[in-house]
């Protein structure tokens, strides 16, 4: 709502969050924010009301008032949103008048939940219409619907299932696939953010009585018509949603007129139009056609267009002075037709003080002789059943002096022959009247040249020099006069007088392009040069001067367009030519120079159309001379070619053209170019007269349905031959009993005529006027208005199936009328089905064809086809879809033969199917036969397979052969090209030549492994890694590893660390004989680590044991010297008392002992008691060596060595009283240090 609380321009706007000041659907989660600003002097205070009474902001706690603004802010937090719905209106006032917001609809959006309830399980036949009903919960505003699985998947919808604008889910006919039990309806609450679903429904399609083909009938709407009503500005959707088998395909039509193609899109498949921004000529009968094969059904919609009050001219702000009258208009439509009511400052104007200078008649109320201080904000409200508006309109009466606000002595500069602008703007009640003077002293009347508009700026339409110089804007009323300076300059215009020539170089030579400016000596100019229309290359070699362009060294590279721009503050003029290099000729022994220039001009026999110019020839005498002109009124500094006249002639009688301010100059030429051209001659003048041409290439073309456009060629300033060229344009429509209609436009190539049908045909012709008269009477030429997408489609498509890849199509042409434009010809499109790849495919056929040629088809498959008409504008709607299927052919061939395993007598093959089967697969054909050395072939095996055969093994084949393979796929209607395969099989004992092995590598893993790897390609599976300590002599380690072919790999374990080990890959027979072999790889493993160092190879440790055992060997040999010392031992007589036979006497020659038995078998020593506790008693001897033996390894070796260990502790009997009392021998201290 715009406001104006005084006589400042100022804005007030009232609007809510969702863009609709008059519905605002609020989030009970979010706080509530309701914009009132208005802005005037004083500033105004704000007051609300709410369902039509007064709401008292400063005594609810929740609400805030912003500061210097009517804006609410509510908070709910805490409270229900429910308690503040209602209708807000905000009052905006202050001495001046009251302004008044639209009403405001504030309300709680709601999300519902679904009641419950159990549904059954659907039960359906296959064929038949299904709907299934979601029936949501009315929401504020109304929720999204969509369908799901229990996935939440979306349902896939198509032409036979679509979801309707009302939710449910229809099925034109079901399908067993469209047995499940989780049809989900889904309802989106859009405020809230809340999902809510439908339980789930059960659907079981049953097979036991299926419905047959039918034509089509309507689900949606019922009945064969039925009405709908729009808002002008709204969208409309009709939907027509119908059953059949098969499924019938939806096309729309409007009886009454076109549909409105701009503004019309379909959706759901064909099944809704859509119809954007209503208008009125969208009311009239829809017509929705389902058709399938069976037949087709129709349904039309009648469409009434309603409007909510529209404004036609709102009202304004009026600034009125004392005694004087103004209008406040308040038009508005609408439909039903809207009623208007006035109110003064936000109170009905039949209830506000009367006032005998105001009259309301209807929409307009009259204000006359109006009085200081009655000024007051009037509101105007248009409403009907669908809506209203409201405006405030502020009606100030002030008396105020006027004021020009305009700043003082602006200079404004202009090009001359350009429009000039002096602007003068003022304020004051009454309005003031502008006057303007040049110079202080010359009146200005609004009359040619000048121009003044109502808002106070001075208009000169071509501005001369002569009209440079201060003017001065009075502005004044009754109260007063204000006036205002400001200063026109005009100045010349920007001419290149001498423009760049085209200019043929020799490679690596120079060339320079004069560009030489006239301009206005008070503007600065700026000369940049271009080529191509891009910037100069950043070389040295390119030279800009003030007047020129200096290229250096060309090169074949420097070749294009230069261009040379003058550039000044208020205008630029620019001039190009060509550059050509051309190769470097070798120089003349003779060299030869261009003729002086001719000299001493003269014109005589001077005539209104014609002069005669007469010369002195420049030395080379007998040389052609060429002519040229310059016309300085039109094109200063540019000669043009005139004429040529042989060298024998000084004299040339020259044609011609009125108006035009002619120079001439006379250049000879030999075979090196051209002479410097002579002086100028005199200016000769011609005087104006009307045109003698008409402009040429004149058209007539449409670029929009409803409008032609009219072209030509403008004519040159020479052509126009007087001042105030101006092009006269004519047309009428072709074959229509009417008048010429006429436009006169200047300084265009071009008019638009709208408001025209829809290509029809239109005579047009363009005269050219000046001045002084009349061109010639033109001819007409015809011409097209524009052209419409077509309206209506092929009817009585018809294909004929020729082959499995050819088939005719007919059909009946579109009528000229529905074409709508130029036929450009029918175009077919065309997809195969059963083929998910199968991108859809277009053929074209020009021209008003009828039928046409399907090529390159795939046999046994299921196509789609329709057809368009298609124009300048584009393609009209399809045609219905029409089905064909094309019949069986021969299959392709198979995608793949591979040879695998060959043996000596065998091999197995292996093949894929065709891409393209072209049929039911009936099987394949496989010949092979023998190749000799000599490339003869043997004879031929045939073998039958079944289509799902996919390998087979030949066996019984003889070995070393070379065999060709042959195998190609059949169907009902023949068999499909055929592939071919070679393969020799092994030959026995004699292995193919070349490596079994590549790519063979080979790294260390960690200190005891290694990883190597292979690709393998051999017939052989027994493949080795055999592995050896280098340096050494030992038997290679063989280990058994994967002898498959392609890459394999293998870990070699329990290699010794610090070691380099030699490696190899080998293959073997079954004979265990080496086939083939790799070459040795050397690998080194890295030593152990220092943490894990082998204890048994440290010095220090074999240092300790030594000197162990050294010392040991000390004791021994300390033992039996002792021993021997001691004198005999009386074992002898000891053996003898006990009479023990097993006890063997040692001997003394050899130093050996008897064999004693080991303690661990508790046995008595012999020549010993073992008392009851197990102890051994002593002997009489202590120095019996037996009572220090310990098991069965306690003996000596035949040489008398030591090789047993002495433990345990010699016991005393106590209870012998002769034993020996000596110290203990060296053996028993040697036994306790053990």
């Amino acid at each position: 709502v715009c406001v104006s609380l005084s006589h400042w321009v100022c804005v007030c706007t009232l609007w809510s969050k969702v863009c609709s000041p008059k519905d605002f659907i609020i989030d009970p989660r979010e706080n509530i924010l309701i914009y009132c600003e208005a802005k005037g002097k004083p500033h105004p205070s704000f007051s609300w009301t709410r369902n039509g009474t007064h709401f008292d902001v400063e005594k609810d706690s929740k609400v805030l008032m912003k500061p210097s603004s009517g804006t609410l802010v509510i908070d709910i937090s805490g409270e229900k949103a429910e308690a503040y719905e209602g209708i807000y209106q905000c009052t905006a006032r202050n001495e001046h008048g009251t302004a008044v917001s639209n009403n405001i609809f504030i309300r709680q959006s709601r999300s519902p939940l679904w009641s419950k309830e159990r549904k059954e399980a659907i039960m359906v036949q296959v064929g038949v219409s299904l709907v299934l009903q979601c029936r949501p919960p009315a929401g504020l505003p109304p929720p999204i619907i969509f369908w799901m699985d229990n996935n939440f998947q979306r349902l896939p919808q198509n032409t036979r299932v679509s979801q309707a604008l009302n939710g449910d889910l229809y099925f034109s006919n079901v399908l067993l696939d469209d047995t499940r039990n989780d049809y989900i309806c889904y309802a989106r609450f859009p405020h809230t953010q809340t999902i809510q679903q439908k339980q789930p429904i059960t659907v079981k399609v049953l097979d036991n009585s299926p419905s047959g083909e039918r034509r089509p009938s309507f689900m949606a709407p019922l009945g064969r018509s039925s009405t709908q009503m729009a808002l002008r500005g709204g969208v409309l959707e009709l939907e027509c949603i119908a059953e059949g088998l098969p499924t019938p395909e939806v096309s729309w039509y409007k009886e009454s007129g076109d549909l409105p193609s701009s503004r019309m899109s379909f959706h759901n498949f064909q099944k809704t139009l859509k119809i954007a921004d209503v208008m009125e000529a969208d009311a009239g009968d829809y017509r929705c056609t389902a058709k399938n094969s069976l037949g087709s059904a129709h349904h039309t919609i009648k469409v009434n267009v309603k409007a909510a009050p529209f404004w036609i001219s709102a009202p304004r702000n009026l600034i009125l002075a004392p005694k004087e009258t103004g209008i406040l208009t308040c038009r508005v439509s609408g439909d039903p037709k809207p009623q208007i009511a006035w109110s003064v400052n936000g109170v009905p104007i039949e209830d506000s003080p009367k006032d005998t200078s105001r009259k309301v008649e209807d929409d307009t109320v009259i204000l006359s002789d109006v009085q200081t201080g009655s000024s007051a904000v009037y509101q105007c409200n248009a409403s009907n059943e669908f809506g209203y508006l409201l405006a405030n309109a502020f009606v100030n009466v002030l008396a105020e002096a006027p004021r020009v606000l305009t700043p003082p002595n602006n200079v404004y500069q202009v090009i001359t022959n350009n429009p000039a602008f002096l602007d003068c703007a003022s304020f004051g009640s009454p309005i003031p009247t502008i006057t303007w003077f040049k110079d202080s002293q010359t009146s200005i009347l609004n009359r040619d040249p000048y121009v003044i508009h109502n808002n106070g700026t001075l208009e000169i339409n071509v501005a001369q020099s002569l009209n440079s110089g201060k003017y001065t804007c009075i502005a004044s009323n009754n109260l007063g006069t204000r006036e205002n300076h400001v200063y026109l300059e005009v100045k010349e215009p920007t001419r290149i007088l001498a423009q760049p020539e085209y200019m043929v170089v020799q490679r690596n030579r120079k060339a320079v392009f004069e560009c030489k400016v006239k301009h206005d000596p008070t503007l600065i100019p700026t000369m940049n040069w271009l080529k191509d229309n891009g910037e100069l290359p950043d070389d040295e070699r390119f030279l800009v001067d003030t007047d020129s362009l200096t290229i250096n060294e060309v090169t074949e590279e420097d070749e294009g367009t230069y261009t040379c721009v003058m550039n000044t503050t208020l205008d630029q003029d620019s001039a190009s030519a060509m550059l050509t290099v051309v190769e470097a000729t070798p120089t003349p022994a003779i060299v030869y120079e261009e003729p002086d220039p001719p000299t001493d001009l003269e014109l005589t026999d001077q005539r209104e159309r014609s002069v005669q110019l007469t010369w002195i020839p420049g030395d080379e005498h007998n040389s052609p001379t060429q002519i040229q002109y310059e016309d300085l009124l039109h094109q200063a500094g540019v000669w043009h070619n005139l004429t040529e006249e042989e060298g024998t002639k000084t004299t040339a009688h020259l044609d011609l053209s009125p108006y035009a301010y002619y120079s001439f100059r006379v250049l000879a030429v030999n075979h090196v170019g051209y002479s410097q051209p002579s002086q100028p001659s005199r200016q000769y003048r011609t005087n104006p007269a009307a045109p003698d041409v008409n402009p040429t290439d004149v058209h007539g073309v449409g670029t929009e349905h409803n409008n032609l456009v009219i072209s030509w060629k403008e004519l040159t300033g020479l052509q126009s031959n007087g001042p105030g060229l101006q092009y006269k344009v004519n047309w009428r429509q072709k074959d229509v009993e009417e008048d010429w209609l006429s436009e006169t436009v200047a300084n265009a190539s071009k008019y638009v005529v709208s408001g025209t049908p829809t290509f029809v045909p239109y005579e047009v012709k363009v005269q050219a006027v000046n001045d002084y008269g009349n061109g010639p009477a033109p001819e007409a030429v015809v011409g097209y208005s524009g052209e419409d997408v077509p309206m209506s489609a092929p009817e009585s498509v018809q294909v004929l199936v020729q082959n499995g890849t050819l088939a005719e199509v007919h059909w009946e042409p579109v009528l000229t009328s529905m074409v709508r434009g130029r036929l450009q010809g029918y175009k077919v499109l065309y997809t195969a089905t059963r083929d998910p790849h199968n991108e859809q495919q277009v053929l074209l056929f020009s021209g008003n064809r009828t039928d046409g040629r399907l090529p390159g088809l795939k046999p046994y498959s299921l196509y789609t086809l329709n057809i368009r008409v298609v124009n300048g504008k584009g393609e009209g709607p399809p045609s219905p879809n029409h089905n064909f299927e094309t019949p069986e052919g021969v299959p392709g061939p198979p995608s793949f033969l591979r040879i695998k395993n060959t043996d000596m007598d065998s091999l197995t093959l292996e093949w894929g199917p065709p891409q393209d089967n072209n049929g039911r697969l009936t099987g394949y054909t496989l010949k092979y036969q023998p190749v000799n050395s000599s490339n003869e072939l043997g004879p031929v095996e045939e073998m039958m397979f079944p289509a799902n055969e996919t390998t087979v093994v030949l066996a019984d084949l003889k070995y070393s052969t070379r065999y060709k393979f042959y195998f190609n796929a059949k169907t009902i209607k023949g068999s499909g090209p055929t592939i071919t395969e070679e393969a020799v099989t092994i030959m026995d004992e004699v292995r193919p030549i070349g490596p079994a092995f590549t790519n063979v590598n080979s790294s260390v893993v960690g200190e005891e492994g290694a990883v190597i790897s292979w690709e393998y390609f051999g017939p052989d599976k027994n493949v080795y890694v055999e592995y050896i300590v280098e340096n050494s002599k030992e038997d290679w380690t063989k280990e058994c590893v994967n002898g498959s072919s392609g890459s394999q790999t293998y870990l070699i374990k329990g290699l010794k660390p610090g070691t380099s080990y030699r490696v190899r890959l080998v293959v073997k027979d079954h004979s265990e004989a080496t086939i083939h072999s790799t070459e040795e790889l050397v690998i080194t493993l890295p030593a152990m680590k220092s943490d894990q160092v082998d204890l048994a190879t440290q010095g220090w440790f074999i240092g300790l044991m030594c000197a162990i055992a050294l010392l040991i060997l000390v004791l021994l040999i300390i033992c039996f010297i002792k021993r021997n010392k001691g004198g005999k031992y009386p074992v002898k007589e000891k053996e003898d008392a006990h009479q023990d036979p097993e006890i063997q006497p040692m001997k003394d020659d050899d130093g050996t002992f008897g064999e004693y038995s080991d303690t661990e078998d508790h046995k008595p020593l012999k020549g010993s008691r073992t008392p009851s506790n197990g102890t051994v008693k002593r002997d009489d001897s202590d120095d019996s060596l037996v009572d220090y033996g310990e098991g069965g390894d306690g003996q000596f070796n035949e040489d008398g060595s030591f090789i047993g260990q002495y433990s345990g502790k010699k016991e005393k009997d106590t209870h012998e009283g002769n034993e020996s009392s000596e110290a203990p021998s060296p053996v028993n201290a040697m036994n306790s240090f053990v």
